[in-house]
């Protein structure tokens, strides 16, 4: 079948799997993205037995879509997180694993660093038949345009980008919808995520009510032709979280917005 519009377990970063996995299927949501990122939300263990983890996904009515396993892929012991993602997603099923070339926190991103066990990654991801959608974040993939030439170097099928539309503004200042265009052809995956403020600013609301235009970003990957997934997600001011009930109307409402303007409609997605 084809990829549902996904809720993105990170939006429950301080709260249980099962709470997202709830919060969701409650949404309207069919999909869900699953965060392993260490240090951070850590809501399915790569040494789990993913047949367990679809147990639990799938009694509430859902489909796993893309497994977000960041980690800073400039250091070995984050490659070999990225290489441990790649085949807990080739064990389930999933097409494609997001990460990032600095991981979740993007002190120090070292190119060079990157390029060593580059390598290794792209074999990794070659062998388990998933992609590896590195997610615009932190410095050296800023936004769609500053990542265009990293990922014309990179060369590999194997390697491609998960756009974040609130990632952009908060690392680059632009707007996704003038950044967009020239990267979709090299897009496995985007995230769908609003944001208030301008570069800088932790605010991450519910999607509709921020600055992105969501129906533009539909309508520039529909006309560039993007057959991607797509996960929703919300990360709020950053930490403390707000209580529970407040995640679950941000994806709640998220989820109505999107649909209303036909990302659900819309979306066709790697078959799973």
């Amino acid at each position: 079948m084809k990829s549902p519009l996904a809720g993105h377990t990170n939006s429950y970063h301080t709260y249980s799997f099962e709470e997202a996995l709830d919060g969701i299927a409650k949404a309207g949501f069919k999909g869900v993205e699953l965060s392993a990122v260490p240090g951070w939300t850590e809501h399915v263990s790569l040494d789990k037995d993913p047949a367990k983890v679809r147990s639990e996904i799938e009694r509430r009515g859902l489909v796993a879509t893309v497994l977000s396993a960041h980690s800073d892929l400039t250091t070995q012991e984050g490659l070999e997180h990225g290489l441990k993602g790649l085949k807990w997603a080739a064990r389930y099923g999933l097409p494609v694993m997001v990460t990032a070339v600095g991981g979740h926190q993007s002190a120090s991103e070292s190119e060079a660093a990157f390029f060593a066990n580059l390598p290794a990654l792209t074999a990794a991801a070659a062998s388990a038949g998933v992609i590896v959608a590195l997610e615009i974040h932190g410095d050296i993939m800023a936004s769609g345009e500053r990542s265009l030439p990293l990922i014309e170097k990179i060369g590999s099928e194997w390697v491609r980008v998960n756009y974040d539309t609130a990632n952009v503004e908060y690392y680059s200042g632009r707007k996704a919808v003038d950044d967009l265009s020239a990267i979709v052809p090299y897009l496995a995956h985007v995230h769908l995520k609003d944001h208030k403020g301008g570069k800088g600013d932790w605010y991450f609301p519910a999607c509709g009510e921020g600055n992105v235009d969501f129906a533009r970003v539909l309508e520039i990957l529909k006309a560039s032709g993007y057959s991607g997934g797509y996960s929703v997600e919300t990360e709020f001011s950053g930490e403390p979280w707000p209580p529970l009930a407040e995640v679950d109307r941000s994806m709640k409402s998220s989820y109505k917005h999107l649909s209303t303007l036909g990302f659900n409609r819309e979306l066709a997605g790697p078959a799973l």
